[in-house]
């Protein structure tokens, strides 16, 4: 395959999940807010969701004051904003037209009316009426995306590259999301936590878990309340969750593997260790290391990882 053509594919899949993990990333700070909290802890947690996208210096050049309207804003429709969901799902949109032919009909279409009804959307009002509405109609056409590519392209490099860049930027988005909420403004979240009302404690754990799928899950798995550690655990290590670190990260090799024509390559390498990390790690040994230190550092390696895909496979990175 064309370098080119697979650095269109890998990135139309990294954009479309970096929607939906934006979008995961503002519900569970717009559903936290609505449980009631101090102004200066509302305004923590966004600036923390700032911080951890990298964005913060870039919002308030912008944007001045951090409010949560104004972050809302700036992140779901600023097309200044390159992470934003407006630009992302425009991204993705432009990637697939550029390889077109190599897309089945349903792909394209999938990718070209989710782009013009985010549009409308926008435009119209929809995502200020409902942000909460508008949070589970981006993740839905990023179901809907992925399920159509899976369910209709054919078992090649084409959809190999789809799906390791969906998971590399899984893995990637996840890492922040938990960095969002364990780290932004509490050193020591195990000791906040059980500080707090254990009924606000329910609900806003809760609301982190529903943000990412993950609630019914939890309860299956641990079959008890809802604890911060088990749900560390549960979106860092489980291999069986998902949109779990563990989980990702078994992807990204798998289709590495099947994309890869040396089994000395460095990338592959690069990924076999970082999952062996997430294979044989354990939580309570994360926590004594510190939380934020581990995924700070598995964040840095996901992006070195990232570098050396686009040098091996696709149109390098200058």
């Amino acid at each position: 395959m064309l370098s080119r053509t697979a650095d269109h594919l890998y990135w139309m899949s990294r954009y479309t999940e970096r929607a939906e993990n934006t979008a995961r990333m503002l519900d569970v700070n717009y559903q936290t807010g609505l449980l009631g909290q101090s102004e200066a802890a509302a305004e923590l947690g966004w600036r923390g969701l700032l911080s951890i996208s990298e964005l913060l210096h870039n919002y308030t050049q912008t944007h001045g004051p951090v409010k949560a309207r104004e972050v809302m804003d700036f992140m779901v429709k600023d097309e200044r904003n390159p992470s934003s969901i407006l630009s992302c799902l425009g991204a993705a949109r432009e990637n697939a037209r550029a390889v077109r032919g190599t897309l089945t009909t349903e792909v394209w279409e999938t990718h070209n009316q989710t782009w013009l009804e985010v549009k409308r959307m926008t435009a119209s009002g929809a995502f200020e009426r409902d942000p909460a509405q508008f949070f589970e109609w981006v993740k839905f056409r990023s179901h809907l995306s992925r399920g159509v590519t899976v369910g209709t392209m054919l078992m090649d490099e084409a959809l190999h590259f789809m799906r390791l860049g969906t998971f590399l930027e899984r893995a990637d988005n996840t890492a922040r999301l938990v960095d969002v909420k364990f780290y932004a403004g509490q050193t020591d979240f195990l000791d906040t936590a059980l500080a707090r009302d254990q009924e606000r404690d329910f609900y806003h754990w809760s609301a982190i878990l529903r943000s990412v799928s993950a609630f019914e899950v939890y309860r299956k798995v641990y079959r008890d309340v809802i604890r911060p550690e088990r749900v560390a655990e549960l979106l860092i290590l489980k291999a069986d969750m998902p949109r779990s670190l563990h989980a990702s990260m078994n992807e990204v090799l798998a289709n590495l593997e099947r994309v890869s024509e040396s089994t000395e390559s460095e990338t592959l390498r690069r990924t076999g260790k970082l999952l062996a990390q997430l294979k044989y790690g354990r939580i309570d040994e994360i926590l004594d290391t510190g939380l934020h230190s581990f995924l700070t550092q598995f964040l840095d390696r996901v992006n070195d990882l990232g570098l050396h895909i686009s040098r091996e496979f696709l149109v390098p990175v200058n």
